[in-house]
């Protein structure tokens, strides 16, 4: 057996640079890159292997750990899952900070390698910088903390173990049922460790994705379920564009007169104006989808996890005899809601069935429905796209907890803007480009843009909304312009979320990767400022305020920020906007720019496009001095009689 004495951080690069995924029968490199912040822990280990070694991974230098991770993130999610980032930090505080990341990717299943350095295994310098140590358990490191955010974790102690840490860390990478964050931790002497490692070790491995069939008692079970329903309704999630499935989804859609909703993930998998596409279900559904869903008698859930928003907290779906069944490659997901299970590749399965219903000649009984669904939806969209603020007769479409008109006046005094929300996110819809993408995560504009985006290109629309991570938006952009580097791509965020974390607009300056950031200033947190009203609550907490000496409570003036002139500094090219006429100029100039644009939009609080009768679950308060809360909390008991207890 020919050996390589290597470190193990050598050892580590030269095995991932040999990785490559195999899909449809195309190969292609898996490891593309790794996002590097370097310090005492991983500098001299890893840092050197990178350095000096012989291999073709890209290496980026990352602003933030959580960032930088954040990237790979929306790198992996844009290639579908079929290539990836690693990212590696120091040990302790640019560990941790990488933690939201991981929990991020593991939460929208989506495969990021994470490289902390750790602690030294030896010991023999402990405490060392940065070290975390429990008196009960001198094994504990940051790097535990992984444990609950990653899919696979392990610890390489001795160099000899990196070789079963790594082909198990490509298992679950590419594995599109259990895949999500996966954690090496390095301590910072192992990595400068040699080891005599077998050559075989860094032959070129090909993952292969494979399309998993549906066993014939599966097929069988689902036909039996959709050939005695009337009025079934597909949900299009995230695992049709993972699989690749959009045309075959399409195709059975129209097969069979099935209509189909939308999850975040799964939006744009196919264009908005499909005469079957109903647009966004659930919470943040959109009116047709919310319209039919509830009489809907099958939901047939494609790649879809049915989280809270998608099911409404289990009260969308409420036609007494409503079934389910759950096309998914994982199980885990197959078996919510008791439904009928196919655990099978969403394309491969979906052929099979409709193979199987063509024989016995299924149709839908739907006739009018969809179309009416539709032109309603059509005529909803474009009322609220043309929404604006005259200071007379602006019906509030939230509860009025608050004086609005007061805050519009105030927020106008100090900005110079009346704008709304929905307006301006009319006029993006209509000026981007039918290829731009657009990214977001959290807020006020997932639910926005769930409700009234129209995705005018496959694939357009990118939203991280499984865990809803604010300042996830300006850093995947980044990732999203790395898969996609011929189109244009754009963060829409707000000024809650980009003051979260934006430290990934200086690295696409530095990587020459121009990205568009249009950012909503409403001074406010404005989706939880909505929540808390409609739930009887006032304004607490979650407006930007100065504190107020004579209350001595966060209730002052509004605190205005300049955030072009942030992004200025950075070397981006900035736009304050406050008309439509300046923001339709300032997005035609943007696109001639050659260097990262962000777009400072000063917009109405309390602007949202409201929701479609939707019903979500919160831990609303038993005991309050308000009767609006208690009112409110009374409706909630209310609809948790409809809701369905699985």
């Amino acid at each position: 057996m020919a050996t390589i004495r290597m470190t193990m951080a050598q050892a580590l690069v030269k095995f991932l640079d040999n990785q490559y995924v195999e899909f449809d029968g195309k190969q292609e490199k898996f490891v593309e890159g790794i996002f590097t912040i370097f310090g005492h822990g991983n500098v001299v280990g890893l840092g050197q292997a990178l350095e000096e070694g012989d291999h073709s991974i890209k290496v980026h230098q990352g602003r933030n750990e959580q960032g930088m991770a954040h990237v790979a993130m929306g790198y992996a999610k844009q290639k579908m899952r079929k290539r990836i980032y690693a990212c590696t930090s120091s040990v302790g505080p640019g560990a941790a900070n990488m933690v939201t990341a991981a929990a991020t990717a593991t939460a929208n299943r989506i495969p990021v390698l994470f490289l902390p350095g750790d602690v030294f295994a030896t010991r023999q310098p402990d405490p060392v910088l940065q070290q975390m140590e429990q008196f009960h358990d001198l094994t504990i490191s940051t790097n535990d903390a992984f444990r609950a955010v990653s899919k696979y974790w392990d610890r390489v102690s001795r160099p000899e173990q990196l070789m079963t840490a790594m082909i198990n860390a490509m298992r679950v990478l590419t594995d599109p049922a259990d895949t999500g964050a996966v954690t090496i931790a390095l301590p910072q002497d192992v990595q400068g460790e040699a080891y005599d490692y077998p050559d075989y070790f860094f032959q070129k491995r090909v993952h292969r994705i494979e399309r998993r069939p549906a066993t014939a008692e599966m097929i069988k079970d689902a036909v039996e379920i959709i050939s005695k329903k009337k009025t079934p309704m597909l949900i299009c999630g995230g695992g049709v564009k993972y699989s690749e499935a959009a045309e075959v989804f399409k195709a059975f859609a129209e097969k069979f007169n099935i209509p189909f909703a939308e999850t975040q993930a799964g939006k744009s998998a196919i264009v908005w104006d499909h005469e079957l596409n109903l647009g966004g279900v659930g919470e943040t559904g959109s009116l047709a989808a919310n319209t039919i869903a509830k009489k809907a008698d099958l939901i047939i859930g494609v790649g879809t996890r049915y989280t809270d928003f998608t099911t409404s907290s289990k009260w969308m779906y409420q036609h007494p005899d409503v079934d389910f069944l759950n096309i998914n490659v994982a199980s885990f997901d197959a078996y919510k809601l008791d439904a009928v299970k196919v655990v099978a590749d969403a394309k491969v399965a979906l052929e099979a069935i409709a193979t199987e219903l063509e024989k016995i000649g299924y149709k839908s009984e739907f006739t009018t429905e969809i179309a009416d669904a539709r032109e309603a939806y059509i005529k909803e969209i474009d009322r609220v796209y043309a929404v604006e603020y005259t200071g007379k007769g602006f019906v509030p479409e939230i509860a009025d907890s608050i004086d609005r008109e007061a805050v519009f006046n105030e927020f106008q005094e100090i900005t110079g803007s009346c704008l709304t929300q929905s307006k301006v996110l009319g006029t993006l819809n209509e000026m981007l480009n039918n290829d731009d993408i657009i990214v977001g995560a959290a807020g006020s504009l997932p639910g926005d843009l769930q409700r009234a985006w129209r995705p005018k290109g496959v694939n357009t629309y990118h939203m991280e909304y499984g865990y809803s991570c604010m300042g996830y938006e300006v850093s995947a952009t980044l990732g999203v312009k790395l898969a996609e580097p011929e189109k244009e791509v754009y963060t829409f965020v707000g000024d809650g979320s980009y003051m979260m974390l934006h430290s990934e607009l200086p690295t696409s300056i530095q990587e020459k990767k121009k990205i568009n950031v249009i950012l909503l200033d409403n001074m406010t947190f404005g989706c939880i400022n909505n929540l808390q009203m409609e739930h009887g609550m006032g304004s607490y907490g979650t407006e930007f305020r100065f504190r107020n000496e004579a209350t001595g409570q966060l209730d002052g003036g509004f605190v205005p920020v300049d955030f072009a002139m942030n992004a200025a500094s950075y070397g981006c090219k900035t736009y304050t906007v406050k008309t439509i006429e300046e923001l339709k100029a300032a997005l035609i100039d943007s696109k001639k720019q050659t260097v990262s644009t962000l777009i400072d939009i000063k917009v109405l609080p309390k602007t949202m496009v409201h929701k479609y009768d939707a019903f979500w679950r919160v831990g609303n308060a038993e005991v309050a001095k308000s009767e609006k809360i208690l009112k409110e909390t009374a409706r909630i008991k209310e609809a948790l009689k409809i809701a369905r207890q699985y």
